[in-house]
C-alpha cells in the first residue's frame, strides 16, 4: 500500500467516525420532554379553533348574498332622506356630557382599581385568600354587562349621568385591575426590597418602589379603557343614561332615522378624535426608544433629554452644581409637563362639573337598595323555557366564537403592519395605525344597527359587527406585543442574511405567541359580553331575552341571564389563565 493510499485509507475511517460519534452525542443528549399539560392546552386550542371554524359556518355568511342585499340598505337611505342633527347648542352639550361621564366613569373604575389590583398581584398580595377574591372581584365585575348596571342604577338613583358613571366604573374594574396587576407582578423587585430592608412602611414600599415602575403602564390602561367605555355608552342610552345613546335611542324608537344615524355619525367622529388623543399622549408619554435609555427612564427621569450632551454621563445638563440642582430651571421640557398636568386636572374638573351630578341620590339610595335587590333576586326564567335560554347562550359563545375566528387573521397581518420592527417601512405602519384607529372608532352597537339594515335580524349581523371591531382592539394589542419583544434575536438572525419575512416568522412571531394566546381569549371574553348587548338591535343570541326582560320589568330573568353570563366568562377566564401558565 502506497503513502497516498495509506493516508486515504486513514481519512476514510476518520470521516465514518465522525458520524458515529455524532450520532452518539444526540443519542446522549437530554431530549425535550413536551408536558402532558402542554400536549392538552394545545388539543384545547386547535378544539377552540375548530368549534370557532364550524360556528362561522353555521352563521352562513355568504357575500354575494350580502352584496344582493345591498338593495336593502339603499331602499333604507332613500326612505330616511338626508341626515338630521340636534341643534348646535344642544349637540354640544350633547358631547361634553357623554365626554363627561365617560372620564368620570373611567377614573373612578381608575381609583378602585389601585387596593383590588395590589391584593391580586402574587407579588404583593397579603395571602392567596386575599389573591382569590380579588381576583373574582375582577371577573365578576368584567362579567356584569354595564348595561345591567345601568338599568339597576337607573332605578336607584334619579334619571341623568350617575348611572351610566356608576355602570362604566364598576364595570371597568374588572379589566382595568387586571392590567393593573399584570403589570405590579412583571415590576424589578429590587427597588421594593431595599425599601423594605431600610425599614419602610408598605406605603413607602407602593409609592416608591412599585407606583413608579407601573405608572406609566397604568396611564395606558386607563386611555385605552376610556376609548373603550366611549364606545360602549352608546348603548347606554338604551336604558335611560343621558347623552348622546340616550338621544339616538329616542330618535330609533320614535322611527326618525336620519337624525338616529346622523348622531350615530358624530359618535363615530368623537371616538375617533378620543382615539387620536388618546394616542398622542400615550406616545408623549411613553417616547421612543433612544440609545441605551428605556422608555420608563424617560418617564421617571425626564429630565435626562436629548440637551445632556454638556453634561456628565448619567446626569442633566442643569444638575451640573449643587447650585442648580437646587433650583430647577424652567426649561421649555418642564414648561410642556406643567402645562399638560394642569390640563389634565382641568379636564376632570370639568368633567365632574358638566355631568351635573346629583350627589344626594348617593345617600338616598340605600333606602331604595333592598327593594331593588328583592326586583332581581331571586333569578328565575320566568316565562320562557330553560332549554330555550340555554340554546340562546351557546348561539351567543358561538358568535363570540365565529367573530373571534373571523378576527384573527386580518388582525395579525394588520397588526404586524402597525408593528415598527415590523412594518416594511413607516409609510405602511401609518397605514396600518389609521386603519386600526378607524376600524376601533366605529361602535359595535351601531355597526350591527347597519349590517341588520342590509342582513336582516340574525347572528350574521352580530358575527360580522364584532369581527370588523374585534379587528381594530385585536390588531393594535399585536401590534404592541411585537413592538416589545427581545429585539436581538431579530439581529442576530438579520446579520446572518435572513430576509424580513425569515426573521419575523423565526423570531418576532415566537416570542409574541404568548401575548397572541392572550390577547385572542381577551378577544374572545370581550365578545362574549359583545355578543349579549348586540342581541338587543337584533343581532342573535341571549341579548333578545336580555332586552325583553328588561322592558318588561322582569328583573328576575335579568339576574338569571347575567348568571348565565358570569359562569361562561369565568369559564373563559380560567381556560386563559391556564393557557397562560403552560405556554410561559
Amino acid at each position: 500500500m502506497t503513502a497516498l493510499d495509506a493516508s486515504t485509507d486513514s481519512s476514510t475511517r476518520g470521516g465514518g467516525a465522525a458520524p458515529r460519534q455524532a450520532g452518539q452525542v444526540r443519542e446522549r443528549a437530554p431530549k425535550r420532554v413536551i408536558s402532558p399539560e402542554r400536549i392538552a392546552a394545545s388539543l384545547t386550542l386547535v378544539a377552540l379553533l375548530v368549534l370557532g371554524i364550524l360556528a362561522v359556518r353555521d352563521v352562513d355568511i355568504s357575500i354575494p348574498a350580502m352584496v344582493q342585499s345591498w338593495g336593502n340598505a339603499e331602499n333604507f337611505m332613500a326612505r330616511i332622506g338626508g341626515l338630521t342633527f340636534p341643534a348646535p347648542g344642544d349637540l354640544v352639550w350633547l358631547i361634553a356630557l357623554t365626554v363627561g361621564l365617560v372620564l368620570v366613569g373611567t377614573l373612578l373604575a381608575a381609583v378602585l382599581s389601585v387596593p383590588i389590583a395590589y391584593l391580586a398581584a402574587s407579588n404583593t398580595t397579603p395571602g392567596n385568600g386575599w389573591r382569590a377574591a380579588a381576583r373574582f372581584i375582577g371577573v365578576l365585575t368584567r362579567a356584569l354587562p354595564d348595561v345591567v348596571l345601568a338599568m339597576a342604577f337607573v332605578l336607584m338613583f334619579s334619571l341623568g349621568t350617575l348611572p351610566g358613571i356608576l355602570a362604566i366604573g364598576i364595570h371597568s374594574i374588572g379589566m382595568i385591575s387586571k392590567m393593573f396587576a399584570d403589570a405590579i407582578e412583571q415590576i424589578d423587585e429590587g427597588p421594593r426590597l431595599a425599601i423594605r430592608a431600610a425599614g419602610g412602611s408598605k406605603m413607602q414600599e407602593f409609592s416608591a418602589g412599585i407606583l413608579p415602575q407601573v405608572l406609566p403602564s397604568w396611564v395606558a390602561t386607563v386611555l385605552h379603557r376610556n376609548d373603550i367605555n366611549l364606545r360602549s355608552s352608546v348603548v347606554l342610552g338604551y336604558v335611560g343614561v343621558a347623552g348622546l345613546g340616550l338621544e339616538m335611542s329616542y330618535a330609533f324608537k320614535s322611527l326618525n332615522y336620519g337624525k338616529g344615524l346622523g348622531i350615530a355619525l358624530v359618535i363615530f367622529l368623537l371616538c375617533i378624535a378620543m382615539e387620536v388623543i388618546s394616542s398622542m399622549v400615550r406616545g408623549a408619554m411613553l417616547g421612543e426608544q433612544k440609545h441605551t435609555r428605556s422608555w420608563i427612564d424617560r418617564i421617571l427621569h425626564p429630565r435626562l433629554g436629548a440637551n445632556t450632551a454638556a453634561a456628565p454621563v448619567g446626569r442633566p445638563a442643569w444638575a451640573t452644581s449643587p447650585e442648580t440642582a437646587v433650583r430647577r430651571p424652567w426649561t421649555s421640557r418642564r414648561v410642556r409637563h406643567t402645562v399638560a398636568g394642569v390640563v389634565a386636572v382641568l379636564v376632570v374638573i370639568g368633567s365632574i362639573v358638566v355631568s351635573q351630578i346629583n350627589w344626594m341620590d348617593l345617600i338616598t339610595f340605600w333606602a331604595k337598595l333592598p327593594e331593588v335587590a328583592a326586583l332581581f333576586w331571586p333569578p328565575s326564567f320566568g316565562n320562557y323555557d330553560a332549554s330555550a335560554m340555554f340554546e340562546a347562550m351557546r348561539e351567543t359563545v358561538a358568535i363570540a366564537l365565529a367573530a373571534t375566528v373571523l378576527t384573527l387573521l386580518p388582525s395579525l397581518v394588520l397588526g404586524s403592519l402597525a408593528a415598527r420592527n415590523v412594518a416594511p417601512n413607516s409609510g405602511a405602519r401609518g397605514t396600518a395605525r389609521l386603519l386600526l384607529v378607524g376600524i376601533r372608532g366605529i361602535p359595535e352597537l351601531i355597526l350591527a344597527i347597519v349590517l341588520v339594515v342590509i342582513t336582516g335580524l340574525g347572528a350574521q349581523a352580530g358575527v360580522i359587527a364584532l369581527a370588523i371591531g374585534g379587528i381594530g382592539l385585536l390588531g393594535k394589542l399585536i401590534a404592541d406585543s411585537f413592538e416589545e419583544v427581545d429585539r436581538g434575536p431579530e439581529r442576530a438572525l438579520r446579520a446572518v442574511g435572513a430576509t424580513r419575512l425569515q426573521t419575523y416568522a423565526s423570531a418576532t412571531v415566537p416570542q409574541g405567541t404568548q401575548a397572541l394566546i392572550g390577547h385572542s381569549f381577551y378577544m374572545l371574553d370581550t365578545n362574549i359580553r359583545a355578543a349579549t348587548i348586540l342581541g338587543i338591535v337584533g343581532g342573535g343570541g341571549v341579548g333578545y331575552y336580555l332586552l325583553n326582560a328588561s322592558q318588561g320589568s322582569r328583573y328576575e330573568t335579568v339576574t338569571a341571564i347575567v348568571l348565565m353570563i358570569l359562569a361562561t366568562v369565568l369559564v373563559v377566564e380560567g381556560l386563559a389563565m391556564w393557557m397562560r401558565k403552560v405556554f410561559r
